[in-house]
């Protein structure tokens, strides 16, 4: 059983990680650690953790853990994945892991300095919808797959969230344009050349509040937007010379609505629907996790993959700057 530490009670841990990782198979929540002793330990009772800290540092210092989930402020998640790997920890961290490719580099190094593993937690990844996607492109399920569209928008105009606050690793980008760039390239097991896009911040925040983008594959193309102050919508679609695959609930499965894809031939005469009834994700995540931890085979999201989709996402930013193409 790996042993994992909480750095930190941030909601994405409390409502949806903790219960994931203590339902998982081969892992066990054994501490929480906060900056302040008395939130780690209201959550530490809540899940019934036996052990909380009072500061991150000490937490990591312990014998208690043997990884870390890292479900701090975009802006901390390279420090902090750093300090946990010197400490001989494992590291899950969620997304984005950092904020430019090149500071993943330094993630890279301490990794192969202390042998221990640093993953994003890129959930998707390992959800069976995203498996049956990747399926059907590669058996030819859709002929020739020649574009990708894609949207991903909510609603949020709160001044106090990160997601608004730039010295925190907020704007569109980060949090939500990561999840059309990753699905796509696990999907198709294919590399963006090169990107269109324009983007627009928020006059008082100063974060990335839209971007609308258009992506060269090679032997395909990707239209996708994301929105931080547009109405809910989730979407995925990949069009084929044969037919299309439309996913329903592509990013928040469980949460978002049905678990389930629609593959639809080319004369939109016949439709075939997969449903998942159940597919837990952020528990198949941890279980991946642990596997490859103890030496298994297990598929994980390397630090050299999430290199390659934060420089799609850092050539998204440069071309906003300007008209025409911008490479990846």
């Amino acid at each position: 059983m790996l042993r994992f530490g909480i750095l930190s009670t941030a909601k994405i841990g409390r409502d949806i990680v903790v219960l994931s990782l203590q339902d998982a198979e081969n892992c066990v929540v054994t501490a929480v650690a906060s900056r302040d002793l008395a939130k780690a330990r209201d959550m530490a009772d809540r899940f019934s953790v036996p052990h909380a800290f009072g500061s991150y540092e000490e937490m990591l210092a312990s014998d208690v853990i043997d990884a870390v989930y890292i479900p701090l402020p975009t802006s901390q998640h390279v420090e902090w994945s750093i300090k946990a790997a010197d400490a001989g920890k494992h590291v899950l961290c969620e997304k984005p892991i950092a904020l430019k490719a090149d500071d993943i580099d330094a993630l890279i190094a301490a990794r192969d300095r202390n042998r221990v593993l640093i993953a994003e937690a890129f959930m998707v990844t390992y959800a069976p919808v995203w498996l049956k996607v990747r399926e059907l492109i590669a058996e030819g399920a859709i002929g020739r797959l020649r574009h990708v569209q894609g949207a991903f928008t909510y609603f949020n105009r709160d001044a106090g969230n990160m997601r608004n606050i730039p010295e925190l690793g907020g704007g569109a980008l980060p949090d939500i344009g990561v999840y059309p760039a990753i699905t796509t390239r696990f999907a198709t097991g294919r590399e963006p050349l090169r990107v269109q896009a324009v983007t627009e911040r928020d006059a008082e925040f100063g974060t990335d509040i839209y971007s609308s983008v258009k992506a060269d594959f090679g032997d395909f193309e990707m239209s996708f937007y994301v929105a931080t102050q547009m109405a809910n919508r989730q979407v995925m679609v990949f069009h084929g010379t044969e037919g299309y695959i439309e996913v329903k609930s592509p990013f928040n499965a469980e949460r978002w609505g049905a678990e389930e894809i629609e593959l639809t031939n080319q004369k939109h005469t016949e439709s075939q629907i997969f449903r998942f009834q159940d597919s837990r994700q952020y528990r198949r995540q941890a279980e991946a996790f642990s596997r490859a931890v103890a030496g298994e085979k297990a598929e994980v999201v390397t630090l050299e993959n999430s290199v390659k989709n934060q420089r799609f996402i850092d050539a998204i930013y440069r071309a906003s700057s300007h008209d025409g193409w911008e490479t990846v």
